[in-house]
């Protein structure tokens, strides 16, 4: 066992033992976590477990929402080359668990991940026995990693992505890191820059290979006019409206956005303005800024039931897996997370719907496809919320602009498809090699 890795055993080991009484108490008083405190400790579902039927078997592990829709791209890509394969998912998040058992349906098995403990992981692993565990995109466990490694099982890091932001953390730990990943057998990066910053924390360069973003992949398929036609129903909207969407909006960011949304109401008075910010939890404060501006607004949850419509110039969406549908009603397009230093949000989602898309200086966590839409005229940088007021009532007084962007961006979003079956062949190509076949 390497020293630095004993040291992270022993540490998180300890956190792990000392805390989980206390945890324990919480999750038997307040009823939260409860229903899935076992498969936290590794100790999964018999059903999930025992349809496992064929080979290879491969656990795929997902974070959260975005994770699962890469998942779902490689997953497919799987079943076409081999459909004897047999797969498993987990996911950290509620949210992510959701979407997943939505989107695979009974075939596949979602269950919650096991803590990095382990003792949880050994109990998981045991129970699930694949023959190839993969991580996708930034999921690094140390000790789920090593357990992995140290009973035989081959291992894949799919999608990868290590961004600007978080790499200088990541180099200041090199030496850990170097042990961790020695454990990985391949790297299927989405860029570059991912290979040469995973290179940078210590992989093996012979294991790397670049092979795109498997999240353009399901973009165009997803895409349907039915939709559009739908939300344009519920949110009362007609062609002709104007619709500034924030999607996926960070604390500190609305009050920004606020101030552009004044300044194209100056110029365009009917505007309606769409807020959707990353983490539902924050509406209340949301809303008080909303108010404190003289704008009255709706929620998401308020419309569509008992047939009421959407009649106020701000609506706040206060509901997980909407915006991806709400970007198709969008005309003037921000990606949030990205005026405020947090690293930007996906701006593929709103591309592949054919949207010109806004978005501010910090995109580090979406470099490959901030540099897509760049290079194909698609994207449109703003460094303040003056210069996305001024640039947006530009773009809607050259709705031919407008729409060229937007059309580029599809055009963009659908030629760099592929990525999940490269990624699949990746996992394969792990199997094969263990299993001599």
């Amino acid at each position: 066992m390497k020293p630095l890795y004993g040291a992270y055993l022993t540490l998180s080991s300890s956190l792990f033992i000392s805390l989980f009484p206390a945890f324990w108490a919480y999750t038997r008083i307040t009823g939260k976590y409860r229903g899935h405190l076992k498969e936290r400790l590794g100790v999964f579902p018999s059903e999930a477990v025992q349809g496992l039927k064929g080979r290879p078997r491969i656990w795929m592990h997902t974070a959260s929402l975005g994770e699962v829709k890469v998942a779902a791209s490689i997953v497919k890509a799987l079943r076409g080359m081999t459909p004897s394969c047999t797969i498993i998912v987990s996911t950290v998040t509620e949210h992510g668990r959701k979407l997943a058992r939505e989107t695979f349906g009974e075939d596949i098995p979602v269950v919650y991940a096991p803590v990095d403990f382990v003792g949880s992981i050994r109990k998981a692993l045991f129970s699930v026995r694949p023959d190839v565990m993969v991580f996708v995109e930034t999921e690094i466990w140390p000790a789920w990693l090593f357990e992995t490694h140290r009973m035989g099982i081959k291992t894949a890091l799919v999608n990868g992505r290590i961004s600007l932001r978080s790499i200088g953390r990541y180099l200041k730990l090199r030496p850990f890191f170097r042990d961790v990943l020695r454990n990985v057998d391949g790297f299927s990066m989405i860029g570059a820059g991912d290979a040469e910053r995973i290179k940078a924390m210590g992989a093996d360069p012979r294991k790397i290979e670049i092979n795109g973003n498997a999240k353009y992949d399901l973009l165009g398929a997803t895409v349907d006019p039915d939709i559009e036609s739908e939300m344009r129903e519920i949110l009362n909207l007609e062609d002709s409206d104007k619709v500034f969407i924030a999607g996926s909006t960070r604390d500190g960011e609305e009050a920004l956005l606020l101030d552009a949304y004044e300044k194209v109401l100056k110029a365009f008075p009917e505007t309606i303005l769409i807020i959707a910010p990353r983490h539902i939890e924050r509406i209340h404060g949301i809303e008080a800024l909303v108010e404190k501006r003289g704008l009255r607004h709706q929620l998401w949850t308020d419309i569509g039931k008992d047939n009421a419509k959407r009649t106020e110039q701000v609506l706040i969406i206060n509901a997980f897996g909407e915006l991806f549908k709400i970007y198709s009603v969008g005309t003037i397009v921000f990606c949030g997370g990205s005026l405020v230093p947090l690293g930007g949000q996906n701006p593929l989602e709103p591309a592949a719907w054919g949207k010109a898309v806004f978005y501010g200086p910090s995109m580090e966590n979406f470099m490959d496809a901030k540099w897509v839409l760049e290079a194909n005229r698609a994207g449109i940088p703003v460094s303040s919320p003056e210069m996305l007021a001024e640039k947006a009532v530009w773009f809607l007084r050259h709705p031919e602009e407008l729409k060229a962007y937007g059309e580029r961006g599809r055009t963009a979003v659908l030629k760099n498809k592929g990525a999940g079956e490269k990624h699949a062949r990746v996992i394969m190509r792990l199997w094969k090699s263990d299993a001599n076949v």
